[in-house]
């Protein structure tokens, strides 16, 4: 509608400079020593919230970061959208790796760089502009809730308590979510899935202390050696998953659906180029997209022991450590894919060191159905800004509380994410297109225009 254009081109610059604002407050749910930060950032979101037009914002308080939510009630009859988002943002190390502060937002070519500004505070923060754009023009057709949570990046350890307790207050006919990415800006897509995931941790002890390498090398296991053959172990030499009854459940993806995945554009040259690699790495038998999309993986995300400070010191270490995470497909269940885990690393174990392994969090894979109204109304809605139908894929990350928003207050979701797999997501130089911020403004409210027409 123009009303929309005419009063989003208005006031770009201060939706902008009001996301630049969000972005200095660093919510870093995983470090204790923000949790200051995170009531304030959590502070922020309801004034803005309100600002925007709701008619009421609550910050509730769990066991670990709030929760703020809000609702625009225009009429309980009509359609309710709940809009899903998190204002937590991913710890930023290595610090030394950024061009410019994580929490020192600046715009460099078009490009806003800072921690949180695409995952996810420049995503939701689109929906909150879109309500404004409605209030401040008089044209809401549907009513909004928005559930802006501050644990996503720790996976939602408390989110679950408060659906549950709340499924009254959450009611709504379908959940909107942008924490997702597209193709590109040329060829858009809408996600109709993400992968599950299941977090561990390794713990690998020899000796009861840090030996000398001269002295005891070669005679005593060295706990990094060994949970470096354990890791390795994990895949064979097709990159194919390793572990006992991995892919179980695993449902594969259709010859159809492979088709159809087939079509969406890849440029594998510039792939490579973009990320600095002069090959491509996976499971053979699928394609870069289908081993992001429709397999389920397994990655060390982290590993550390023995001296890792400036110089050298011929330490043999006393212990090793691995966080590692499996991204799962649909029927895979994170309870029973991390007792996998679980059990392979420490029934694996040598003799000479003892293994200790630690779940983490987990979360279950979600598909949304193509034929659903609220799917149809998000692809009408790209098709409006866009001028192109967006074409359906898998995403690789994972949202953990969509099979529990499902289970509990039985809605199907919608993802309309505006990102870019090379924003950056949880590195150095996290980015989110100055673009892309402003269609996703221009993009959303056309979702409930049409997710209204369609229930009428």
């Amino acid at each position: 509608m123009q009303v929309w254009k005419d009063y989003q081109e208005q006031h770009k610059d201060r939706f902008l400079n009001e996301l630049l604002d969000l972005l200095r407050i660093p919510s870093v749910s995983a470090k204790s020593e923000h949790k200051a930060d995170m009531l304030h950032c959590a502070n922020e979101v309801k004034a803005r919230l309100l600002e925007a037009g709701a008619d009421t914002v609550t910050i509730y308080p769990t066991e670990g970061h709030p929760i703020v939510y809000g609702e625009k009630i225009i009429d309980p009859s009509k359609p309710t959208v709940l809009v899903y988002g998190h204002y937590d943002v991913q710890p930023a190390d290595p610090l030394e790796l950024w061009n410019s502060g994580p929490f020192d937002p600046v715009i460099v070519d078009g490009k806003i760089f800072a921690r949180g500004s695409c995952d996810d505070k420049g995503q939701f923060y689109m929906h909150v502009k879109a309500l404004e754009t409605f209030t401040k023009t008089n044209t809401l057709q549907t009513n909004i809730k928005f559930i802006i949570e501050g644990e996503e990046e720790i996976g939602s350890p408390n989110l679950a308590t408060f659906v549950t307790n709340n499924k009254a207050l959450l009611k709504a006919d379908v959940i909107l979510i942008s924490d997702t990415s597209m193709l590109s800006m040329e060829n858009p897509s809408i996600d109709i899935g993400v992968r599950g995931l299941s977090y561990i941790e390794v713990e690998v002890t020899g000796a009861n202390r840090d030996l000398h390498s001269g002295v005891y090398g070669g005679a005593v296991a060295n706990p990094l050696t060994i949970l470096s053959k354990m890791i390795a172990s994990c895949h064979d030499e097709n990159n194919h998953i390793t572990i006992p009854g991995f892919y179980d459940d695993v449902v594969e993806a259709t010859p159809e659906e492979r088709a159809k995945m087939a079509l969406a554009p890849f440029d594998e040259a510039e792939y490579k180029t973009d990320l600095g690699i002069d090959a491509i790495w996976g499971e053979r038998g699928f394609t870069t997209n289908e081993r992001t999309g429709t397999r389920p993986t397994i990655e060390v995300n982290g590993m550390w022991g023995g001296y890792t400070g400036e110089g050298a010191k011929t330490v043999l270490p006393s212990k090793a450590f691995a966080k590692i995470s499996a991204r799962l497909v649909p029927n895979q269940s994170s309870a029973v894919i991390t007792k996998k885990l679980l059990d392979y690393f420490t029934s694996i174990a040598p003799k000479g060191v003892t293994v200790k392994a630690a779940e983490h969090h987990g979360g279950e894979p979600y598909m949304t159905p193509i034929d659903s109204i609220a799917y149809k109304a998000a692809s009408k809605a790209v098709l409006a800004t866009f001028g192109k139908e967006p074409i359906p894929v898998r995403g690789g990350g994972s949202i953990p509380i969509c099979a529990l928003f499902e289970k509990e207050l039985g809605l199907k979701i919608v993802f309309l994410g505006f990102g870019l797999d090379s924003d950056n997501l949880h590195s150095p130089n996290e980015k989110y297109n100055v673009f892309n911020f402003y269609k996703g403004i221009e993009t959303i409210p056309y979702f409930h225009q049409y997710f209204a027409e369609m229930n009428t």
